[in-house]
């Protein structure tokens, strides 16, 4: 960065090549528009259409933690209040939240591997321990 100034300086003193200037600078803008796009905006949305895909596929009896830090069991589901009633403790207490309340489902579902999709291979392409462990039991 430190030998990059000099040379931006000499460029800009010389005053004869404006042209070549005003075209560094835009590729500069740009760069740094594109840097923040993908730095900041896109995993931003990401991060959006993940928790509205988690809030919708909410189910009756899985165990949810609020933005606030209460856990609970879902009850009941009113989507066209887009709420959710939580029970809580020993004592049954039910409460009643909004949707964007919720800030994780710590109930683990396990998704099925579909026939068409084939299994997903370690670092570098490697497979993984177990699966290397699978076949030395086939081999014996």
């Amino acid at each position: 960065m430190t030998n990059f100034l000099p040379v931006v300086a000499e460029a800009s003193a010389s005053g004869g090549n404006q042209s070549s200037s005003m075209i560094f600078m835009i590729l500069f803008y740009v760069a740094i528009f594109a840097a923040l796009y993908f730095f900041l905006i896109r995993p931003n949305s990401k991060k959006k259409k993940e928790e509205a895909q988690l809030r919708n596929s909410l189910e009756i009896g899985d165990e949810i933690t609020t933005i606030g830090g209460i856990m609970g069991r879902v009850v009941a589901i009113k989507d066209d209040e887009d709420a959710i009633i939580i029970e809580t403790g020993s004592d049954r207490v039910k409460m009643k939240f909004k949707k964007w309340c919720i800030s994780t489902v710590d109930t683990v579902k396990e998704q099925p591997q579909q026939a068409g999709q084939p299994e997903k291979k370690g670092f570098f392409g490697f497979g993984k321990k177990k699966d290397s462990d699978e076949t030395k039991a086939t081999k014996e």
